[in-house]
């Protein structure tokens, strides 16, 4: 990948090195995206849900997100990033298995706690992918999708958080319409990194104990 600057890729101006790696990173962002659309159809043709099965639908969604934040956590903490590039990301995992438990084990589910729990959840995830994105930047052109995504989701929470007994019917609506929008921009950008990791001018991760001698792919003309 090339700056205008000449710099080293994943180099801060304080000479922090950012390991962040498109080729690992953009078949996470497409996992999420995916599910987010599939959540998002579900629960968007299927207006009458009940509360049980919007609550199962929820859970497995969340889960399968969760892990999907806790897989990339784990890659960028073995390659000893900043913390900042890969903490958000496991809070954010736990806290999305955490709300598949409550609401895939607790029997007797009613819409205020579903509601509270998908808020508290999507406000924890979306605060992690603007950190992210912020991150990003430093990278990459093309973090403002994962932004956006982040952005929709606290939205999102907050409003349900404001009208948490608004019913099951408007959860359902609420929490559809979020995920397709989500899952459109995290396919865009997992397509966006894709694309990077393809490029010839994506210089290879930095490593910490070879950041002194990084060097650049040559250029082709």
């Amino acid at each position: 990948m090339s700056h205008s600057d000449g710099g080293v890729p994943g180099a801060t101006a304080t000479g922090t090195i950012l390991i962040i790696d498109p080729k690992k990173l953009w078949p996470v962002m497409a996992a999420r995206g995916a599910l987010a659309i599939l959540f998002g159809i579900f629960a968007l043709i299927w207006p009458g849900i009940t509360v049980l099965a919007l609550a199962l639908l929820f859970g497995v969604w969340a889960l399968l997100d969760g892990i999907s934040l806790l897989i990339n956590a784990f890659r960028h903490g073995r390659a000893h990033a900043d913390w900042r590039d890969w903490v958000p990301s496991l809070l954010a995992g736990l806290l999305g298995i955490a709300a598949a438990v409550v609401t895939v084990l607790m029997p007797v589910i009613t819409v205020v706690v579903l509601t509270i729990v998908a808020a508290v959840l999507l406000i924890g995830v979306g605060v992690a992918e603007i950190v992210l994105a912020v991150r990003l930047r430093k990278l990459i052109r093309g973090e403002a999708l994962m932004a956006l995504a982040g952005l929709a989701g606290v939205i999102a929470g907050v409003l349900l958080l404001l009208w948490p007994v608004s019913g099951a019917l408007v959860l359902t609506i609420m929490l559809g319409a979020y995920a397709l929008v989500s899952g459109i921009l995290l396919l865009a950008l997992a397509w966006r990194l894709h694309s990077l990791a393809r490029s010839e001018d994506v210089a290879s991760p930095a490593r910490p104990e070879s950041s002194s001698t990084m060097r650049q792919r040559p250029r082709t003309s």
